[in-house]
């Protein structure tokens, strides 16, 4: 059985080996030293909330929110900005878990939604619909790299 938490200062362990693990994914560089430290000052600073899955005293997966607002309806939003749950532990229902478990706490916090973004080939897109999320065919997604 999967249990969801919010993770604190003290799961910073647990985290930190997902949270490289999905940036690897996404064909970063693994660098525990400054996952560590950039996962520590969003729990640290409250920028984020992280959900750790756990599966007894093993973390099998994570996702973390970031609180944003919507000007147009005066409300806060949170971006699911990171999903990852562990190769071994796929199509066991964890993703949707950690995807339930971040709406319910939307909802319990008073916040208008949950937005995300993902890669067009990634194959959650099915989960993610599933779930009750939909494309927004009415906006385009623009993106300016100050580097």
């Amino acid at each position: 059985m999967v249990n969801i938490l919010r993770a604190n200062p003290k799961h910073l362990p647990l985290v930190l080996p997902l949270f490289d693990a999905y940036r690897v994914f996404y064909k970063q560089a693994s660098d525990l030293e400054a996952a560590r430290e950039f996962l520590r000052q969003r729990i640290s600073r409250n920028e984020s909330v992280i959900f750790l899955a756990m599966e007894g005293a093993n973390a099998i997966g994570f996702t973390q929110l970031y609180p944003i607002f919507s000007s147009v309806s005066m409300a806060p939003v949170y971006l699911l900005n990171d999903l990852f749950v562990k190769d071994s532990e796929r199509g066991k229902g964890v993703g949707e878990s950690l995807l339930n478990h971040a709406k319910n706490f939307c909802k319990e916090s008073g916040f208008k939604g949950l937005a995300l973004e993902t890669a067009i080939d990634n194959p959650a897109q099915k989960l993610y619909e599933r779930l009750g999320w939909f494309k927004d065919v009415h906006c385009f997604h623009y993106f300016w790299t100050a580097q």
